[in-house]
């Protein structure tokens, strides 16, 4: 395994990683503040726009280089 091998999958595991604890951080907030439903989907639209966003850069990214 070469240095950029390793430096990708890390990259890929850690952002992973910190999408599923912002997600659950989302959830505990949701929670503690009692928001709901609606309030709850608002929360998780909200980190999945962030999320979809960072695939797309991803993406864009590997196809245009």
């Amino acid at each position: 395994m070469n240095e950029e091998l390793f430096t990708e999958l890390s990259l890929q595991i850690g952002i992973t990683g910190l999408i599923v604890y912002m997600g659950w951080i989302v959830y505990d907030l949701a929670k503690e503040s009692k928001a709901g439903r609606y309030g709850t989907a608002v929360m998780f639209f909200a980190l999945g726009l962030g999320v979809v966003g960072f695939m797309i850069k991803t993406i864009l990214t590997k196809v245009l280089s």
